[in-house]
């Protein structure tokens, strides 16, 4: 990665006015799909969504929840095809792990999703489980942050 573009990544807390921007990025929602636009307004609105951007806008952004099990929890990760391989989906899943009040942060992906699983490996994530019948043919694996990085409130 290089270290320049890095560098001019920011994460911040994301408010309603970044909207249009996440639905955008958002491959899912930018396609038309207005379940996943009422979503992204719906995390907004909760307060659960980070934004990474440089001054070229926003590249992507990560939801944390806590619903759980009452834990906290990467609900999405979405990275613009363009900015990825540049560290966005890693900045955003340290500022989650940074922000999470409980202390256990899981996330899950499709079997299908190798980048996200890389991601998550490279990150110290540890493989919790797998879950059969969510996506037809595709399962769920679930992860769970080293507990070190964590710092419950």
């Amino acid at each position: 990665m290089n270290v320049e573009l890095s560098s001019r990544i920011r994460v911040r807390a994301a408010d309603a006015t970044d909207l249009p921007a996440l639905v955008a990025v958002d491959a899912i929602a930018a396609a038309g799909d207005e379940a996943r636009a009422r979503s992204i307004r719906r995390w907004l609105d909760q307060g659960s969504v980070s934004v990474a951007e440089d001054p070229s806008g926003i590249l992507g952004y990560g939801v944390l929840e806590y619903t759980f099990f009452e834990q906290g929890f990467v609900t999405m990760v979405t990275v613009s095809p363009g900015a990825r391989r540049r560290g966005v989906g890693a900045r955003l899943l340290r500022a989650v792990e940074a922000s999470c009040s409980t202390p256990k942060l899981f996330t899950s992906t499709n079997v299908s999703n190798h980048p996200m699983q890389l991601l998550l490996r490279q990150l110290g994530w540890h493989p919790a489980g797998l879950v059969h019948g969510l996506d037809e043919a595709d399962p769920e694996l679930f992860y769970l942050c080293p507990p070190e990085r964590l710092r419950p409130r």
